[in-house]
């Protein structure tokens, strides 16, 4: 099991060309999801070399624009590029419409089949799942409706004990995905060996929560407690903490709270405001409450194995 995050913009509001607005690309069990898509991201995902073909899910947080006008130009490349393969959109409601409406006037039409899936819920909902992850959003609180995600590995299959299970002569090859699916052996004289004594636990399932755009908000902790990874939004420092709250946006002293309060391994911290030159100044303020805490950076890769 691992996790790649890959950094392509962090940066708050305006684009410049030394800084990009928010998108990144997650790889989480084979998985390719493309998370926020401000301007400029089709350029980063060329120049960091993610293959636009293994994007086949996109997640909005909501839209303004520094968090979505790049979805446009990306969703007109993948058809210049021929795509074929489907598209799924995660976003909040009203996103298909715009969508629809620029490539109509535009006259920009698609060759591959895109499917919109409209977020209205106030409250934490499951909006993905197949055999491998499970992706959740998380509800946060900000100018307009917006939503984080937790994206989540399953519980991989049981490891067989070689070791143990050689000494059991009934056990053929045939057994061992019964095994790993966590089922007791049965000997032919009726005699059960527990699971746990021909197998071991399968790795620690990983996670990563994405909290984009949002005040201060500790309803959001329950849902990303314990997680691996957490990227949270730190707009301001403490010196403009009155202009988060009337903007709805975070300080880094405020990420290292949630952090904190959740208990989480490691946070990353981004969106910067352009207001901030030394950006070293996010870290000097989080980290009297929250050691394990990083910058995001354009490119910068983030990965966790297990």
């Amino acid at each position: 099991m691992s996790l790649k995050l890959t950094i392509l913009g962090c940066h708050s509001a305006t684009p410049r060309t030394f800084a990009h607005p928010t998108s990144q690309v997650l790889e989480i069990n084979n998985h390719f999801f493309l998370i926020d898509c401000g301007e400029g991201t089709q350029t980063q995902i060329r120049k960091f070399k993610v293959k636009f073909s293994k994007i086949k899910h996109i997640f909005i947080s909501h839209l303004h624009g520094d968090h979505f006008f790049g979805l446009i130009g990306l969703i007109s490349t993948f058809s210049l590029l021929n795509r074929q393969t489907e598209l799924h959109i995660f976003a909040p409601k009203g996103a298909e419409e715009i969508i629809n409406l620029q490539l109509k006037l535009t006259k920009s039409w698609v060759h591959y089949p895109i499917y919109f899936h409209d977020l209205t819920s106030i409250e934490s909902e499951l909006i993905f799942e197949d055999e491998k992850v499970e992706i959740f959003t998380i509800p946060l609180k900000h100018r307009i409706y917006t939503n984080g995600f937790l994206f989540k590995e399953k519980l991989g299959e049981r490891k067989l004990n070689m070791a143990k299970i050689l000494h059991q002569n009934e056990i053929e090859i045939c057994d061992y995905q019964n095994l790993k699916n966590g089922k007791d052996f049965i000997k032919e004289n009726g005699l059960i060996i527990s699971n746990k004594d021909l197998t071991i636990d399968p790795p620690p399932p990983l996670s990563y929560a994405y909290c984009s755009d949002t005040a201060y908000y500790e309803a959001l902790i329950p849902i990303i407690k314990n997680v691996n990874l957490l990227y949270h939004e730190s707009t301001f420092l403490e010196d403009n903490v009155e202009l988060a709250d009337k903007t709805k946006h975070s300080t880094a002293l405020q990420a290292a709270n949630i952090a904190k309060k959740a208990d989480v391994k490691k946070l990353i911290l981004g969106h910067y405001s352009s207001r901030y030159k030394n950006l070293e100044k996010f870290i000097v303020e989080a980290t009297p409450i929250f050691k394990n805490v990083e910058l995001a950076e354009e490119g910068k890769v983030f990965s966790i194995e297990n």
